[in-house]
């Protein structure tokens, strides 16, 4: 693996303040969120698929969708979870490895098998309904595996804190891809990170690993920004984001 399954951190965090601008949608059958950009500063024919992490489309997800919008790049976030994704810290006796596999009521599994048909028709629904040619992934804890096993139809790819990934996964993304850690995460290792960087070097693409300190698995989407090591980690993450798909999308 180059990184573990997901865990209780997976699901700890803080809501932000803010209102989204964007819509609530439906692909297909499950719920999307749609962020679209002004005319004026959108970057025509490129588009941002966000998938998401285990708590799936909700306050944060939503804030940051639009800030994407509002640096010219139409964000969809798609629910992975068919309506079954986890609230935000959730007990500790919660076992997350039995709602991946049956979900919460015991058949509406969340592995790839499931998850696979979701991304893939939220792509289809970029370049048929939306004219999207240059689509970038935004992998967050569970949804960086999608990000990496939807090559090539994801054209550049940006991990944060990413989960579930293989090996064969993480390799076989023969594109430009950044990844954000978290100096302390249990699911994305030192060991593994390091493991990671070995991987992409000898995959020949770009590739960026940037390491933030004090913060812990979540941080980029679930951090508590009254704390300013934490506040900046997740600004910066998500301008490491931003800064890829200007230099590899567009």
């Amino acid at each position: 693996m180059a990184s573990n399954p997901p865990g209780k951190c997976c699901t700890v965090g803080v809501k932000h303040d803010g209102e989204p601008t964007g819509r609530d949608i439906k692909i297909g059958s499950w719920d999307a969120y749609l962020a679209e950009p002004a005319p004026t500063t959108a970057h025509k024919g490129a588009a941002l698929l966000y998938l998401p992490d285990v708590i799936g489309i909700w306050q944060n997800s939503k804030l940051m969708a639009d800030q994407y919008a509002a640096n010219g790049y139409l964000c969809v976030v798609v629910d992975l979870f068919n309506g079954d994704a986890l609230p935000l810290n959730f007990p500790a006796t919660f076992d997350i490895m039995s709602w991946l596999i049956k979900g919460s009521t015991g058949d509406n599994p969340h592995t790839s098998e499931a998850v696979d048909p979701i991304v893939a028709a939220a792509i289809k629904w970029l370049k048929t309904e939306k004219g999207i040619t240059k689509i970038g992934g935004l992998g967050y804890c569970f949804g960086a595996k999608y990000v990496a096993r939807h090559f090539p139809d994801i054209q550049v790819g940006f991990f944060a804190h990413p989960s579930f990934v293989t090996d064969d996964e993480l390799s076989g993304f023969q594109a430009p891809l950044s990844i954000a850690a978290a100096e302390t995460d249990t699911i994305f290792t030192p060991e593994l990170r390091h493991k990671s960087e070995v991987i992409l070097a000898k995959g020949g693409h770009p590739y960026q690993i940037t390491l933030y300190s004090q913060v812990v698995h979540g941080f980029s989407v679930r951090c508590d920004t009254s704390k300013k090591v934490e506040k900046l980690a997740k600004d910066q993450a998500f301008i490491q984001a931003v800064s890829w798909f200007d230099a590899w999308l567009l």
